[in-house]
């Protein structure tokens, strides 16, 4: 355990920052299934989930939670799958 006073608050900041970061983890991996089982199912709104699901990627990125390259991989692959739908 951190002594010093800023040490201790920076332990406070990392444990929002994670807090923050798995939330919105969670939230693109759901909207990535959903994408995925859209597709499988062929449901007739898959562009919205897809459109959705590309969003949550883009915010992802700019959270700096996922890396840029791994984004533009991610999305491409949801467009593919929404185009081959």
């Amino acid at each position: 355990m951190p002594n010093i006073k800023s040490a201790k608050k920076r332990v406070r900041v990392i444990e929002t920052k994670t807090l923050r970061n798995k939330m919105i983890k969670s939230d693109l991996k759901t909207a990535i299934k959903k994408a995925e089982t859209a597709a499988a199912n062929s449901d007739e709104n898959l562009n919205e989930v897809v459109k959705t699901a590309i969003k949550k990627v883009d915010m992802a990125c700019s959270k700096g939670v996922m890396h840029k390259n791994k984004a533009a991989r991610k999305k491409s692959q949801l467009a593919k799958l929404a185009n081959k739908a």
